[in-house]
This record gives C-alpha cells, sequence and structure tokens, in this order.
C-alpha cells in the first residue's frame, strides 16, 4: 500500500521527472497498471517502433501500460530541464512474459506538472558518449 499512496501523492504534485520516472517503473514492476496510468497527463503521447499514439482516455493509458510485457529495473536516469531519459534492465512482471530479461531498454519521459505527457521508447544512452578515451 505505500507504493500505491506514493504513486498517488506523486500524481497529484509537481514532483520531478526522474521521480515520476521512478514511481512509473514500481507502479509498472508491480503490475499496478491503474497507478501507472495516474501519472499519464490528459492526451499524452506514447511512441513505441510502429506506435505513436494519444491517451485519450484512462482506460487507454491503463492499456498501454498493461500491454508492455516487461518489468524494468532502472540502472541509470538523465535529467534535463523536464524530461528525463530513464535506462532500464528488462524482467519479468506479474501476469505478464518478457521474452527478454536482462536487456536493457531506454524510455523518455516529458514530465510537466508531476504527469507525463511523453513516453518515448528511446536507444538506451551510452555511459560513455562525450568522454576523452584515457
Amino acid at each position: 500500500m505505500p507504493a500505491l499512496l506514493a504513486s498517488l501523492i506523486l500524481a497529484t504534485s509537481s514532483a520531478s521527472p526522474a521521480a515520476v520516472a521512478r514511481a512509473w517503473s514500481n507502479d509498472l514492476n508491480a503490475n499496478r497498471n491503474a497507478a501507472a496510468a495516474r501519472l499519464f497527463a490528459p492526451n499524452a503521447r506514447v511512441v513505441q517502433p510502429g506506435v505513436n499514439v494519444v491517451l485519450t482516455s484512462r482506460a487507454l493509458a491503463i492499456g498501454f501500460n498493461n500491454a508492455l510485457p516487461c518489468a524494468g529495473r532502472i540502472v541509470a536516469i538523465q535529467v534535463r530541464g523536464d524530461r528525463a531519459t530513464a535506462t532500464f534492465v528488462l524482467g519479468q512482471r506479474p501476469k505478464h512474459h518478457c521474452s527478454a530479461p536482462g536487456v536493457k531498454a531506454a524510455a523518455l519521459f516529458v514530465v510537466r506538472n508531476g504527469k507525463i505527457t511523453l513516453w518515448k521508447q528511446v536507444a538506451v544512452p551510452n555511459p560513455n558518449a562525450g568522454k576523452q578515451p584515457a
């Protein structure tokens, strides 16, 4: 119950993009699709290969979360302004079958007023980008 309460508080506040991404991941990993859906703003956009949809209803937001087959443990987050790019290690989640456990994936979260306005699957960021070789 504490995790659900945390989601409700985040959904009604101006939480940081990283905090919202973590709350979404926690809800998704526990198969709390309705709680995860509450983190999306009305008319939020979801983009994945072959998918570019506006979540025009709470039912669509719940359906989007339910359709994701894998849990994702956040291993890195990069934040710039209202954007957070989270890197996940995929794993099994209740009542779903993940066909890629252990694989890394990433998503961009654009968060305004504590709500996700854009969720976009992106390439996994290179942690060495911009670093000079030794």
